[in-house]
């Protein structure tokens, strides 16, 4: 028995010094072949564009942005039904109108926050406290408001503040 306790330590001093040897080995090749990585990435030689091209890229003219106009919504304070935790919800939005049609919009400002006042009273609480819910709403929101001031006038609706109090 004590024989066969010294050739079982004597088989594991051996393998302990091999184990440490491969895992500097390990270490030093991947360190090196971090670096050269990380120099061939940075250089431009590998996975991205030489410093020139991007420099060039900068220096390229810019294209001009299309024409808009905005009117701005009055703020809206709607208040929600009594099991809602939240009382009231503020919103407060901007239309992006075809330049030329601001004061046709502007005329039609009552009804447009009417159909918004009534669509944000009939929604469900649970959907306006789902942060994920705003695309659908605001979708919802301006096909409303297109319908009201006609195709063609407003582009876009940009919700400034949708807060539930």
């Amino acid at each position: 028995m004590a024989n066969s306790k010294l050739n079982i330590e004597a088989d594991e001093q051996p393998s302990q010094k091999k184990s440490k040897k491969g895992l500097l080995i390990g270490l030093l090749l991947a360190l090196a072949l971090g670096g050269g990585g990380f120099f061939a990435t940075y250089s431009g030689l590998v996975g991205g564009a030489p410093k020139q091209d991007a420099e060039a890229k900068q220096d390229a003219p810019v294209a001009d942005l299309p024409a808009v106009a905005f009117v701005e919504l009055e703020p809206l304070v709607i208040s929600l039904s009594s099991s809602a935790r939240s009382r009231h919800l503020r919103f407060r939005g901007s239309l992006e109108v075809v330049p030329g049609h601001e004061v046709e919009v502007s005329n039609l400002l009552p009804r447009v926050i009417d159909v918004l006042n009534s669509y944000l009273r009939a929604v469900e609480v649970t959907m306006l406290e789902d942060p994920t819910a705003l695309i659908k709403l605001r979708a919802q929101m301006l096909r409303r408001i297109q319908l009201v001031t006609g195709e063609g006038r407003v582009r876009d609706l940009l919700i400034l503040e949708f807060v539930l109090n």
